[in-house]
Protein backbone atom coordinates (compact mmCIF):
# COMPACT_ATOMS: atom_id res chain seq x y z
CA UNK A 1 0.00 0.00 0.00
CA UNK A 2 1.30 3.20 -0.68
CA UNK A 3 2.71 5.40 1.69
CA UNK A 4 0.14 8.74 2.98
CA UNK A 5 2.02 11.66 4.22
CA UNK A 6 -0.51 14.08 5.99
CA UNK A 7 0.59 16.71 3.43
CA UNK A 8 -1.60 19.63 1.83
CA UNK A 9 -0.74 20.98 -1.95
CA UNK A 10 1.46 24.00 -0.66
CA UNK A 11 3.68 21.42 1.09
CA UNK A 12 4.88 19.00 -1.65
CA UNK A 13 8.02 19.78 -2.59
CA UNK A 14 8.69 21.20 1.10
CA UNK A 15 12.11 20.81 2.60
CA UNK A 16 14.10 20.14 5.81
CA UNK A 17 17.18 20.40 7.33
CA UNK A 18 18.35 17.27 8.69
CA UNK A 19 19.33 18.97 12.03
CA UNK A 20 15.29 20.26 12.56
CA UNK A 21 14.54 16.71 12.56
CA UNK A 22 16.53 15.10 14.72
CA UNK A 23 15.21 14.34 17.95
CA UNK A 24 11.79 14.41 16.95
CA UNK A 25 9.27 12.49 18.29
CA UNK A 26 8.05 9.37 16.68
CA UNK A 27 4.53 9.07 17.56
CA UNK A 28 2.65 5.68 17.51
CA UNK A 29 -1.49 6.01 17.69
CA UNK A 30 -1.02 9.24 19.50
CA UNK A 31 2.19 8.08 21.95
CA UNK A 32 5.28 8.59 22.09
CA UNK A 33 7.89 5.38 21.04
CA UNK A 34 11.34 7.28 20.61
CA UNK A 35 13.26 9.96 19.25
CA UNK A 36 14.48 9.98 15.90
CA UNK A 37 18.21 9.10 15.70
CA UNK A 38 18.80 9.22 11.78
CA UNK A 39 17.85 8.59 8.80
CA UNK A 40 18.72 5.37 6.79
CA UNK A 41 19.58 6.35 2.95
CA UNK A 42 19.91 4.23 -0.01
CA UNK A 43 21.45 5.41 -3.68
CA UNK A 44 18.70 5.66 -6.01
CA UNK A 45 19.73 7.77 -8.98
CA UNK A 46 20.87 10.73 -9.10
CA UNK A 47 20.16 11.67 -5.57
CA UNK A 48 19.66 9.47 -2.73
CA UNK A 49 16.46 8.39 -0.98
CA UNK A 50 15.34 8.12 2.77
CA UNK A 51 14.77 4.05 3.34
CA UNK A 52 14.10 4.12 7.37
CA UNK A 53 13.92 5.91 10.51
CA UNK A 54 16.65 5.00 13.18
CA UNK A 55 14.45 5.25 16.18
CA UNK A 56 16.24 5.43 19.98
CA UNK A 57 14.38 4.36 22.73
CA UNK A 58 14.59 5.26 26.55
CA UNK A 59 15.32 2.76 29.02
CA UNK A 60 17.52 0.86 27.58
CA UNK A 61 14.54 0.22 25.12
CA UNK A 62 15.96 -1.84 22.15
CA UNK A 63 16.18 1.04 18.99
CA UNK A 64 13.62 0.67 15.93
CA UNK A 65 14.67 0.75 12.15
CA UNK A 66 11.19 2.11 10.74
CA UNK A 67 10.40 1.86 6.89
CA UNK A 68 10.12 4.92 5.40
CA UNK A 69 6.34 3.61 3.91
CA UNK A 70 5.37 3.88 7.36
CA UNK A 71 5.54 7.10 8.24
CA UNK A 72 2.26 8.82 8.35
CA UNK A 73 3.44 12.81 9.10
CA UNK A 74 6.55 14.65 9.01
CA UNK A 75 7.08 17.81 11.54
CA UNK A 76 10.37 18.80 12.93
CA UNK A 77 9.18 18.03 16.29
CA UNK A 78 7.25 15.37 15.81
CA UNK A 79 6.57 12.07 12.85
CA UNK A 80 3.70 10.18 13.06
CA UNK A 81 4.41 6.31 12.33
CA UNK A 82 1.91 3.68 11.84
CA UNK A 83 3.45 -0.06 12.28
CA UNK A 84 1.15 -3.14 13.81
CA UNK A 85 3.48 -3.38 16.77
CA UNK A 86 6.89 -2.19 18.39
CA UNK A 87 8.52 -5.13 18.81
CA UNK A 88 8.17 -5.89 15.01
CA UNK A 89 10.37 -2.84 14.10
CA UNK A 90 13.05 -3.53 17.01
CA UNK A 91 16.45 -3.77 15.30
CA UNK A 92 20.01 -1.99 14.74
CA UNK A 93 21.63 -0.63 11.67
CA UNK A 94 23.59 -3.29 10.05
CA UNK A 95 27.25 -2.67 8.98
CA UNK A 96 26.50 -1.70 5.16
CA UNK A 97 23.78 0.61 6.89
CA UNK A 98 24.40 4.20 5.50
CA UNK A 99 23.27 6.47 8.26
CA UNK A 100 22.67 10.48 6.70
CA UNK A 101 24.31 11.68 10.13
CA UNK A 102 26.97 9.68 11.03
CA UNK A 103 28.12 9.02 7.13
CA UNK A 104 27.84 12.86 6.15
CA UNK A 105 27.51 15.36 8.95
CA UNK A 106 29.89 17.46 10.40
CA UNK A 107 32.90 15.86 8.12
CA UNK A 108 35.08 17.23 5.98
CA UNK A 109 34.29 16.58 1.84
CA UNK A 110 36.08 18.52 -0.81
CA UNK A 111 35.07 21.15 -2.91
CA UNK A 112 34.09 20.93 -6.46
CA UNK A 113 37.52 21.63 -7.49
CA UNK A 114 38.65 19.00 -4.88
CA UNK A 115 41.09 22.61 -3.76
CA UNK A 116 39.79 23.19 -0.15
CA UNK A 117 38.26 21.06 3.42
CA UNK A 118 34.93 22.27 4.14
CA UNK A 119 32.65 20.84 7.00
CA UNK A 120 29.15 20.01 6.22
CA UNK A 121 27.10 22.05 9.02
CA UNK A 122 23.53 20.68 7.82
CA UNK A 123 21.71 18.19 5.14
CA UNK A 124 19.13 19.74 3.51
CA UNK A 125 16.02 16.74 2.43
CA UNK A 126 12.81 17.59 -0.47
CA UNK A 127 10.10 15.67 0.13
CA UNK A 128 8.35 15.34 -2.93
CA UNK A 129 5.68 12.75 -3.99
CA UNK A 130 5.62 11.07 -0.41
CA UNK A 131 9.09 10.41 -0.56
CA UNK A 132 12.15 11.82 0.97
CA UNK A 133 14.57 12.70 -0.78
CA UNK A 134 18.41 14.03 0.01
CA UNK A 135 19.04 16.90 -2.24
CA UNK A 136 22.21 19.27 -0.48
CA UNK A 137 24.85 19.50 1.94
CA UNK A 138 24.80 23.04 3.62
CA UNK A 139 28.76 23.54 4.04
CA UNK A 140 27.78 27.77 4.80
CA UNK A 141 28.79 29.80 8.10
CA UNK A 142 24.90 30.72 8.32
CA UNK A 143 23.78 27.04 7.81
CA UNK A 144 26.19 26.76 11.43
CA UNK A 145 24.35 29.53 13.28
CA UNK A 146 20.88 28.27 12.08
CA UNK A 147 21.55 24.86 13.36
CA UNK A 148 23.03 26.07 16.84
CA UNK A 149 19.70 27.47 16.85
CA UNK A 150 20.46 31.38 15.85
CA UNK A 151 18.65 31.24 12.58
CA UNK A 152 17.25 34.96 13.09
CA UNK A 153 21.26 36.39 13.91
CA UNK A 154 21.93 34.44 10.91
CA UNK A 155 19.79 36.08 9.01
CA UNK A 156 20.75 39.55 10.34
CA UNK A 157 24.47 38.56 9.45
CA UNK A 158 23.30 37.20 6.27
CA UNK A 159 21.92 40.68 5.37
CA UNK A 160 24.83 42.56 6.43
CA UNK A 161 28.21 41.10 5.48
CA UNK A 162 28.71 39.08 1.94
CA UNK A 163 31.01 36.27 3.52
CA UNK A 164 27.80 35.19 4.79
CA UNK A 165 26.69 32.89 2.09
CA UNK A 166 24.09 30.32 1.74
CA UNK A 167 26.49 28.18 -0.06
CA UNK A 168 24.84 24.39 -0.64
CA UNK A 169 26.54 21.66 -2.92
CA UNK A 170 24.13 19.45 -4.31
CA UNK A 171 24.54 15.61 -3.37
CA UNK A 172 25.06 14.72 -7.11
CA UNK A 173 28.39 17.01 -6.95
CA UNK A 174 29.60 15.52 -3.32
CA UNK A 175 32.39 13.60 -2.31
CA UNK A 176 33.14 12.15 0.95
CA UNK A 177 36.54 11.92 2.71
CA UNK A 178 37.35 8.36 4.35
CA UNK A 179 35.62 8.44 7.74
CA UNK A 180 39.21 8.35 9.86
CA UNK A 181 40.92 11.63 9.15
CA UNK A 182 43.94 9.89 10.31
CA UNK A 183 44.17 8.13 7.08
CA UNK A 184 44.22 11.89 5.65
CA UNK A 185 48.07 12.47 6.28
CA UNK A 186 50.92 14.54 5.08
CA UNK A 187 51.98 18.48 4.30
CA UNK A 188 49.40 18.83 1.63
CA UNK A 189 46.57 17.96 3.41
CA UNK A 190 48.04 19.70 6.61
CA UNK A 191 48.33 22.86 4.38
CA UNK A 192 44.93 22.84 3.07
CA UNK A 193 43.50 22.59 6.59
CA UNK A 194 45.90 25.37 7.74
CA UNK A 195 43.89 27.83 5.00
CA UNK A 196 40.85 27.28 6.50
CA UNK A 197 41.84 27.51 10.36
CA UNK A 198 40.93 31.37 10.89
CA UNK A 199 37.50 30.71 8.53
CA UNK A 200 36.32 27.53 11.16
CA UNK A 201 34.06 27.58 13.89
CA UNK A 202 35.74 26.67 17.13
CA UNK A 203 33.34 23.57 17.42
CA UNK A 204 34.54 22.40 14.33
CA UNK A 205 38.04 22.86 14.85
CA UNK A 206 37.70 20.92 18.03
CA UNK A 207 35.95 18.22 16.35
CA UNK A 208 38.96 18.11 14.25
CA UNK A 209 41.21 17.93 16.86
CA UNK A 210 39.88 15.07 18.57
CA UNK A 211 40.20 13.05 15.58
CA UNK A 212 43.87 14.28 14.81
CA UNK A 213 46.50 12.13 16.03
CA UNK A 214 48.49 14.06 18.31
CA UNK A 215 51.29 14.85 16.35
CA UNK A 216 48.77 16.57 14.00
CA UNK A 217 47.28 17.99 16.85
CA UNK A 218 49.98 19.90 18.14
CA UNK A 219 50.93 21.10 14.87
CA UNK A 220 47.36 22.25 13.47
CA UNK A 221 46.56 23.91 17.89
CA UNK A 222 50.37 25.97 17.14
CA UNK A 223 49.00 27.37 13.90
CA UNK A 224 46.06 29.22 15.76
CA UNK A 225 46.25 32.15 17.06
CA UNK A 226 46.13 32.55 20.94
CA UNK A 227 42.01 34.04 20.83
CA UNK A 228 40.88 31.14 18.57
CA UNK A 229 43.03 28.77 20.32
CA UNK A 230 41.68 29.72 23.88
CA UNK A 231 38.08 29.46 21.97
CA UNK A 232 38.60 25.98 20.87
CA UNK A 233 40.52 24.81 23.66
CA UNK A 234 37.48 25.44 25.53
CA UNK A 235 34.99 22.93 23.44
CA UNK A 236 37.56 20.09 23.30
CA UNK A 237 37.08 17.05 24.93
CA UNK A 238 38.64 16.99 28.85
CA UNK A 239 40.90 14.59 27.61
CA UNK A 240 42.13 15.72 24.92
CA UNK A 241 42.58 19.07 26.51
CA UNK A 242 44.98 17.70 28.99
CA UNK A 243 47.01 16.05 26.28
CA UNK A 244 47.94 19.07 24.49
CA UNK A 245 48.16 20.90 27.32
CA UNK A 246 50.99 18.13 28.28
CA UNK A 247 52.24 19.85 25.35
CA UNK A 248 52.44 23.16 25.91
CA UNK A 249 54.85 25.48 27.93
CA UNK A 250 52.78 27.30 31.20
CA UNK A 251 53.09 30.96 29.34
CA UNK A 252 51.57 29.60 26.46
CA UNK A 253 49.01 28.34 28.93
CA UNK A 254 48.50 31.05 30.79
CA UNK A 255 47.83 33.19 27.65
CA UNK A 256 45.37 30.71 26.55
CA UNK A 257 43.59 31.19 30.02
CA UNK A 258 43.99 35.23 30.15
CA UNK A 259 41.39 34.97 27.36
CA UNK A 260 38.55 33.18 29.09
CA UNK A 261 36.45 34.03 31.59
CA UNK A 262 37.33 32.47 34.85
CA UNK A 263 34.70 29.61 35.10
CA UNK A 264 36.43 28.19 31.56
CA UNK A 265 39.81 28.79 32.99
CA UNK A 266 38.97 26.95 35.48
CA UNK A 267 37.14 24.06 33.77
CA UNK A 268 40.75 23.68 31.55
CA UNK A 269 42.77 23.83 34.21
CA UNK A 270 40.80 20.92 36.11
CA UNK A 271 42.32 18.43 33.63
CA UNK A 272 45.77 19.47 35.00
CA UNK A 273 47.94 17.99 38.01
CA UNK A 274 47.28 20.45 40.91
CA UNK A 275 51.02 21.87 40.92
CA UNK A 276 50.40 22.31 37.35
CA UNK A 277 47.24 24.61 37.58
CA UNK A 278 49.24 26.56 40.25
CA UNK A 279 52.30 27.08 38.11
CA UNK A 280 49.83 28.71 35.66
CA UNK A 281 48.16 30.95 38.15
CA UNK A 282 51.41 32.30 39.36
CA UNK A 283 51.54 34.03 35.67
CA UNK A 284 48.06 35.47 35.82
CA UNK A 285 47.22 38.90 37.31
CA UNK A 286 46.29 37.94 41.16
CA UNK A 287 42.20 38.82 40.97
CA UNK A 288 42.02 37.01 38.15
CA UNK A 289 44.37 33.87 39.92
CA UNK A 290 42.22 34.44 43.03
CA UNK A 291 38.52 33.25 41.57
CA UNK A 292 39.94 30.80 39.58
CA UNK A 293 41.71 29.32 42.35
CA UNK A 294 38.72 29.56 44.46
CA UNK A 295 36.64 27.74 42.20
CA UNK A 296 38.87 24.86 41.88
CA UNK A 297 39.29 24.73 45.36
CA UNK A 298 35.77 24.97 46.24
CA UNK A 299 36.81 27.46 48.59
CA UNK A 300 34.37 29.26 47.75
CA UNK A 301 30.94 28.78 45.87
CA UNK A 302 29.69 32.36 45.28
CA UNK A 303 28.60 32.67 41.81
CA UNK A 304 30.17 36.11 41.44
CA UNK A 305 33.47 34.31 40.63
CA UNK A 306 31.82 33.25 37.33
CA UNK A 307 30.48 36.33 36.49
CA UNK A 308 32.09 38.27 33.43
CA UNK A 309 32.31 42.05 32.82
CA UNK A 310 32.75 41.40 29.11
CA UNK A 311 29.22 42.06 28.15
CA UNK A 312 27.55 44.62 26.31
CA UNK A 313 25.64 47.05 27.69
CA UNK A 314 24.34 50.82 26.38
CA UNK A 315 22.19 54.07 27.83
CA UNK A 316 18.41 53.70 27.81
CA UNK A 317 18.09 56.17 25.38
CA UNK A 318 20.08 54.63 22.30
CA UNK A 319 17.94 53.61 18.78
CA UNK A 320 17.51 50.00 17.79
CA UNK A 321 19.75 51.11 14.88
CA UNK A 322 22.08 52.65 16.77
CA UNK A 323 22.69 50.08 19.22
CA UNK A 324 22.60 47.28 16.02
CA UNK A 325 25.26 49.03 14.30
CA UNK A 326 27.84 48.97 17.85
CA UNK A 327 26.68 44.84 18.32
CA UNK A 328 27.94 44.35 14.48
CA UNK A 329 30.95 46.63 15.06
CA UNK A 330 31.93 45.01 18.25
CA UNK A 331 29.99 41.70 19.21
CA UNK A 332 33.43 39.61 18.75
CA UNK A 333 34.98 41.60 21.55
CA UNK A 334 32.59 39.59 23.90
CA UNK A 335 31.72 36.49 26.22
CA UNK A 336 28.16 37.21 26.36
CA UNK A 337 26.57 38.68 23.18
CA UNK A 338 22.81 37.26 23.10
CA UNK A 339 21.79 40.06 25.33
CA UNK A 340 22.33 43.41 25.49
CA UNK A 341 22.40 45.02 29.19
CA UNK A 342 20.67 49.01 29.31
CA UNK A 343 22.02 50.87 32.31
CA UNK A 344 22.53 54.44 33.51
CA UNK A 345 25.28 56.54 34.06
CA UNK A 346 25.68 54.81 37.32
CA UNK A 347 25.67 51.31 36.39
CA UNK A 348 22.52 50.71 37.61
CA UNK A 349 20.85 47.75 35.75
CA UNK A 350 17.79 49.24 33.45
CA UNK A 351 16.36 46.50 31.55
CA UNK A 352 17.45 43.51 29.09
CA UNK A 353 17.31 42.99 25.65
CA UNK A 354 17.82 39.52 23.73
CA UNK A 355 19.07 39.99 20.54
CA UNK A 356 16.46 38.31 18.86
CA UNK A 357 13.93 40.99 20.03
CA UNK A 358 16.39 43.36 18.83
CA UNK A 359 16.03 42.29 15.40
CA UNK A 360 12.65 41.98 15.08
CA UNK A 361 12.04 45.84 16.75
CA UNK A 362 11.55 48.96 14.64
CA UNK A 363 15.05 50.71 14.03
CA UNK A 364 13.97 54.18 15.46
CA UNK A 365 12.58 52.75 18.52
CA UNK A 366 14.08 53.49 21.74
CA UNK A 367 15.98 50.49 23.96
CA UNK A 368 14.18 51.80 27.18
CA UNK A 369 11.15 51.29 25.09
CA UNK A 370 11.48 47.34 23.91
CA UNK A 371 13.69 45.96 26.80
CA UNK A 372 12.47 44.02 29.39
CA UNK A 373 12.00 45.98 32.75
CA UNK A 374 11.98 42.91 35.22
CA UNK A 375 15.28 41.51 35.00
CA UNK A 376 15.90 37.90 36.81
CA UNK A 377 18.98 38.16 38.45
CA UNK A 378 21.46 36.89 40.97
CA UNK A 379 22.93 38.67 43.71
CA UNK A 380 26.84 38.87 44.62
CA UNK A 381 26.61 36.53 47.78
CA UNK A 382 24.36 34.17 45.42
CA UNK A 383 25.66 30.30 45.28
CA UNK A 384 26.65 28.01 42.91
CA UNK A 385 23.37 25.99 43.85
CA UNK A 386 20.83 29.61 43.45
CA UNK A 387 22.25 29.96 40.18
CA UNK A 388 22.15 26.83 38.74
CA UNK A 389 18.24 26.52 39.92
CA UNK A 390 17.82 29.74 38.27
CA UNK A 391 19.36 28.46 34.85
CA UNK A 392 17.17 25.54 35.15
CA UNK A 393 13.90 27.21 35.81
CA UNK A 394 13.84 29.98 33.46
CA UNK A 395 16.58 28.40 30.31
CA UNK A 396 18.43 32.32 29.82
CA UNK A 397 21.64 31.85 28.11
CA UNK A 398 22.76 34.41 30.82
CA UNK A 399 22.21 35.76 34.39
CA UNK A 400 23.30 39.45 35.23
CA UNK A 401 24.45 39.91 39.24
CA UNK A 402 23.32 42.84 40.67
CA UNK A 403 24.04 44.26 43.91
CA UNK A 404 21.86 45.71 46.76
CA UNK A 405 21.31 49.03 44.92
CA UNK A 406 20.84 47.99 41.35
CA UNK A 407 24.15 48.06 39.97
CA UNK A 408 25.13 45.40 37.74
CA UNK A 409 28.68 43.94 38.51
CA UNK A 410 28.90 41.50 36.26
CA UNK A 411 27.00 38.68 33.89
CA UNK A 412 27.22 34.59 34.23
CA UNK A 413 27.35 32.84 31.38
CA UNK A 414 25.47 29.85 31.33
CA UNK A 415 27.93 27.86 29.54
CA UNK A 416 30.00 28.22 32.48
CA UNK A 417 27.85 27.15 35.11
CA UNK A 418 26.25 24.32 34.22
CA UNK A 419 29.32 22.79 32.45
CA UNK A 420 31.13 22.88 35.90
CA UNK A 421 28.15 22.37 38.17
CA UNK A 422 28.68 18.71 38.25
CA UNK A 423 32.04 19.41 39.30
CA UNK A 424 31.45 21.75 42.17
CA UNK A 425 28.36 21.29 43.41
CA UNK A 426 28.55 17.28 43.95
Amino acid sequence: MATTISVNAKQRGQSYFLTELLGAKIVLRGKKIGRLNDFVFVESGKIPIVSHLYVGRAFGNPSLLIPWEKVRSLGRRRIGVDIESVKKYEADPGEETKLLKDYILDKKVLDLEGKEVEVVYDVRLILINNRLYVSEVDVSKYGLLRRIGLKRLAEFMYNIADSMRKETVSWAYFQSLPDKIGSFKGDVRLKVLKEKLSQMHPVDLADILERLDQEQRVMVFDELDTSRASDTLEEIDPSVQKAILSCLNNDRIAQLVKEMTPGQAADVLAVLPSAEANAVLKLLDIENARKIQAILERHEEKILNYATTNYMRFPPDVTIQQAGKEYRRTVKDYDVIMYLYVVDPDGKLLGVLDVRDMLRANDTALLKDVMYNVVTSLKPTSTLREASAKFTRYGFRAIPVVDDDGKILGVVPYRDMMNLKHRFLE
